[in-house]
């Protein structure tokens, strides 16, 4: 009996050592080993590994692409107050997971990402006025995605994507760009009314021009002889019922 209770004991132990030999990486992670504490150089990829019970255990890290947002405050080449919100997309180097576990651990967001981002905008937002970061937007983007993408290589980072999903200005910067456009648009508006003026006092002169010289045209076509050809063709053959003092039909010349 106590040979059975040995035997079985034993075998517990054994079963729960080989337990706690088994490792299983899910996909999209990496294993970082460490032995009595120590991170090693061994990096498990993802399937079933086996460790030394006891003395070493196995911390999973993420290597699939992550998205982190940070709002950040900073101020223009003039001094004009900006607000962004940013959205990064980067993931972790792989075979190098080890090495950000034993530098800076698992909140590596906090403590790097999000800082760099802070530092990055307002540095690149400094070498422009607030009129060419409404307009060189996309210029300004890729320079802070160039500035992150540097910053975080050298943490064994990787950018896959950056973009700055919202950008604005103080209430009262914001306020005189739109007085700015409405005024732009209002001196649009009555340079095109001015010219469409003068297009039609142009086309009124013409027509005027027009009308005059085909008025002239035909007082020069107007003769006796055109009158008097006008007032044959409409009589209608029948001479006036008037009688002169001594009852003679006075009669037409035509001939004049």
């Amino acid at each position: 009996m106590k040979k059975l209770v040995g035997f079985g004991i034993v075998a517990l132990i054994a079963l729960i050592l080989l337990g706690n030999s088994v490792v299983i990486v899910g996909a999209g992670q990496r294993g970082v080993v460490l032995t009595w504490g120590k991170v090693s150089n061994t990096v498990w990829g993802e399937g079933l590994h086996f460790k030394m019970p006891i003395m070493q255990s196995v911390a999973t890290v993420s290597v699939q692409i992550l998205k982190t947002e940070a709002d950040a405050a900073a101020a223009s080449k003039d001094l004009q107050q900006t607000d962004s919100k940013i959205v990064l997309n980067y993931h972790l180097i792989p075979d190098k997971v080890n090495q950000i576990y034993q530098s800076i651990g698992i909140g590596y967001e906090d403590v790097i990402i999000r800082p760099l981002i802070q530092e990055i905008v307002k540095n690149t937002t400094a070498k422009y006025n607030a009129v060419e970061l409404i307009t060189q937007r996309e210029t300004v983007r890729l320079e802070i995605q160039t500035g992150l993408t540097e910053k975080l290589r050298a943490y064994n980072m990787i950018v896959d994507n950056f973009n700055i999903v919202h950008f604005s200005f103080s209430q009262q910067f914001e306020a005189a760009i739109e007085q700015k456009q409405t005024a732009e648009q209002n001196a649009l508006k009555a340079n095109r009314d001015l010219e469409r003026i003068k297009i039609e006092a142009e086309q009124k002169i013409a027509t005027a021009q027009a009308e005059a010289a085909s008025l002239k045209m035909q007082k020069e076509q107007v003769t006796p002889a055109v009158l008097q050809l006008r007032w044959i063709e409409k009589w209608d053959g029948k001479l006036p019922e008037v009688q002169a003092g001594n009852g003679m039909i006075p009669m037409i010349n035509l001939n004049k």
